[in-house]
């Protein structure tokens, strides 16, 4: 007994010496850094690579407090922004989205940047020219959606507003958000339009959500118009998305009236593939069919975590039997690369009803990491200039 607690009190007195610093350098404190762990001073452990140690951000990105009231030379800068947008009382299924950007993070433990080597591409974006950063979540109300989508325009418009940090190679910072339930992506495209303009879609989900508010979707009041079923009229409505040049992949739900809604859908330009037709055209067949449609356009992606099957994404609002595997979406987005991506995000992953193994969870990380993957390959600066492609 006496030499056990002469072994406790020595490993009590080596742990003291173990501190944990923020994973970013912020309050005037430096950033996570290898540190001296064990009874050999020689023994260097690097846990900066930890797959469950620190802070929880995406993929282990450093933490940027992108929101505080500071000058653009006050703020670590950066290219590519991660953003949480906890937001899902716009549902017309089952909540719980708000919990995504935490589950998403959750679900890219195993993504750290100098581990991240593709063996499709050969390449490791996280290691490329863009310094990318998580942001944390946009503070948002849970009691009002007109307020809330107002705050998540405002604090995009911050994240993507200041200076970039690799200013030779793109001048304007670009987000990657992660949701929340789909109606996030309205607020996006707001704040993307002032600054990029008229943008391309590629609205990869089971459902069309264009549906024409004032005849299916909506409300008896304009408050209760803009949900996740309606975004994509509302942004038509507003000129934020082209009108002949957007896509929709992975459609599969039904339709309230078939005429009206293709018809609707047409006039708000967009095209559709069905989650059926990759069985005749294979996934080489949808990249190309997105590819033609968008053409060197700027695109905006969404990606709604139910444009996969229920077997492979069962945490989701409104699941849709008979979508794509996590394979097939994947290869999809990567096959995208070359294509002048302006931002993106994630939607539609309610945690709640995810399985032990985080099944969807781990999926959407995935996506994020492809989404991050098309931005990197192919830098967007200024939007009155030509752009060269990294692929």
């Amino acid at each position: 007994m006496s030499s056990f607690l002469i072994y406790l009190l020595v490993a009590v007195s080596q742990a003291r010496e173990i501190i944990f610093p923020p994973i970013a350098a912020i309050h005037g404190r430096p950033g996570q850094v290898p540190i001296q762990l064990g009874t050999n001073p020689d023994d260097d452990v690097d846990l900066t690579t930890d797959a469950v140690g620190g802070l929880t951000s995406f993929a282990h990105l450093p933490y940027v407090p992108c929101f505080a009231p500071k000058t653009d030379d006050e703020i670590e800068k950066y290219d590519i922004a991660i953003l949480g947008a906890p937001f899902d009382t716009a549902t017309s299924y089952r909540p719980g989205a708000r919990f995504g950007p935490h589950g998403i993070r959750d679900g890219s433990r195993r993504i750290r940047g100098p581990h991240s080597w593709n063996v499709y591409s050969g390449r490791n974006r996280f290691e490329e020219w863009a310094k990318l950063v998580d942001c944390g979540d946009a503070p948002l109300t849970y009691v009002d959606n007109t307020v809330a989508l107002k705050q998540l325009v405002k604090a995009h418009k911050i994240v993507s507003g200041r200076l970039a940090n690799n200013v030779s190679v793109a001048t304007i910072p670009r987000v990657l958000m992660l949701g929340g339930d789909h109606t996030i992506t309205l607020a996006a495209l707001r704040s993307t339009f002032e600054r990029w303009g008229v943008v391309n879609v590629i609205h990869f989900d089971s459902h069309i959500d264009t549906w024409n508010p004032r005849v299916r979707g909506g409300g008896v009041t304009d408050y209760a118009s803009v949900n996740h079923g309606t975004f994509l009229h509302i942004a038509h409505e507003e000129g934020l998305i082209s009108n002949d040049s957007s896509i929709h992949a992975g459609i599969r739900a039904p339709l309230g009236t078939q005429r009206s809604d293709l018809d609707n859908d047409v006039q708000c330009g967009f095209e559709i593939v069905t989650a059926r037709d990759i069985d005749e055209l294979g996934t080489k067949g949808v990249i190309e069919k997105l590819k033609n449609r968008v053409q060197d356009g700027k695109v905006y992606i969404t990606v709604d975590i139910d444009v996969l099957d229920p077997a492979y994404a069962p945490a989701t609002g409104t699941a849709e039997p008979g979508g794509w595997t996590t394979r097939e979406l994947l290869t999809i987005l990567d096959g995208l690369v070359g294509m002048k991506v302006i931002g993106a995000d994630v939607v539609e992953v309610a945690p709640a009803y995810d399985n032990n193994g985080e099944t969807t969870c781990l999926a959407a990380a995935e996506v994020a990491r492809s989404l991050i993957g098309l931005m990197v390959a192919v830098p967007v600066g200024d939007p009155r200039s030509d752009d060269a492609s990294l692929e």
